[in-house]
């Protein structure tokens, strides 16, 4: 009994106080929101961006967009709301549930994980179970099980069971991986900073923003359905009409275990992020360059990454409003898509930095230099 007080006392002592910042990404990582259901994650977003906007409305997919400014350049700035998951399929007669995947899932991470099924009358909690190692023959042991044949274990025996909990086909999923600050380090780990964490620089840029000068019309849109096809982005930017977009994501990073160097360059901690190549867009080279001399005057670090298998919000925000030069700025990640990821504080601390002085520094001349393709 005293040594497990002693420890207690120890693991007490290992975790910082929580500032405002931490308890917001807290929030936010852990608000269920999966494509097309992501209201508990919008009403986060209203509350804190409505006193800090000139004005705040949605498009008709649900997208926030809120103001700051009335001349100047209209600069949208981007971060989807919406997170991977999943939506009930079936529910089969012993009470077991098939799943629709929403996003990007790889199945080897779909196994033996804890979910969240948010049902009419509540959450339901659900396991996607692993065949027993007592009964697998050795020739299925290293075998990535395809996603279509995992089922929800709820613990129910039978349909009529499930149904009494409020389940029926439609129902969202979202994984069940609660925030946690790793051990009394600046990494924090939780689900959905893809791409929460997005969400929250924008808003700590919005509040830096609030009681600054500025010299533009700025546009702070978060998105639905990002992680299905950029459909939010989409939408928003057809409402916004912007001169210059900038998209704020979940980066990948290439530190962790099995990592190669060709497929991500970025590591956890050194700092924020730029795409200069993905699958869906290239960015503005004049833009880039602008990100960069920002950055450097404001010695904030910066990494440069291209990743083959990803896209984002910039890609559809660039074909906007007749072309639109963008850029995609992201917080490092550990483990994206997946339910556990890792990142960075100060990671994310530069990243404010970095978007609210680039923000601050953009005026009409500026703008209309990056929009310029006079040869």
């Amino acid at each position: 009994m005293r040594f497990l007080a002693a420890a207690l006392l120890l693991a007490a002592a290992q975790l910082p106080a929580q500032d405002r910042v931490a308890s917001l990404l807290e929030e936010l990582a852990n608000a269920p929101g999966p494509p097309g259901f992501e209201e508990p994650v919008r009403q986060i977003m209203v509350r804190e961006m409505k006193p800090l906007s000139a004005s705040l409305t949605y498009d008709g997919l649900g997208s926030i967009i809120a103001t700051q400014g009335s001349q100047g350049p209209r600069i949208m700035v981007d971060a989807h709301m919406d997170e991977l998951g999943g939506v009930v399929r079936r529910i089969a007669p012993n009470g077991f549930v098939t799943m629709q995947m929403l996003g990007g899932w790889l199945d080897q991470a779909l196994v033996d994980q804890r979910w969240i099924i948010l049902g009419s009358k509540g959450p339901v909690r659900a396991v996607t179970g692993i065949r027993d190692i007592h009964v697998v023959p050795p020739d299925e042991r290293t075998r990535v099980y395809p996603r279509d044949t995992l089922m929800l274990d709820i613990g129910a025996s039978s349909a009529a069971q499930a149904a009494a909990l409020g389940l029926e086909p439609g129902d969202p999923v979202v994984p069940d991986a609660p925030f946690a600050i790793l051990n009394g380090t600046s990494n924090y780990l939780g689900k959905a900073w893809d791409d929460r964490i997005g969400c929250a620089a924008l808003l700590e840029a919005m509040r830096r923003l609030a009681s600054a000068p500025h010299a533009n019309q700025l546009f702070f849109a978060i998105t639905t359905q990002e992680e299905i096809g950029l459909r939010g982005a989409h939408t928003a930017s057809q409402i916004v009409k912007p001169d210059l977009g900038i998209a704020l994501e979940a980066g990948v990073t290439g530190d962790g275990p099995g990592a190669r160097p060709e497929e991500s360059q970025v590591r956890l901690g050194a700092g924020p992020g730029l795409f200069l190549y993905d699958a869906s867009a290239l960015p503005n080279r004049k833009l880039v360059a602008f990100v960069k001399s920002t950055a450097a005057a404001h010695s904030i670090p910066l990494q440069f990454d291209l990743v083959t298998g990803y896209g984002d919000d910039s890609a559809e925000i660039q074909k906007s409003n007749g072309g639109v030069p963008t850029v995609n700025l992201v917080v490092p990640v550990r483990y994206t898509h997946a339910h556990n990821g890792i990142v960075n504080r100060s990671d994310f601390d530069r990243m404010v930095d970095l978007l609210t002085a680039l923000l601050a520094s953009l005026d009409e001349p500026t703008v209309r230099r990056i929009r310029d393709f006079t040869p």
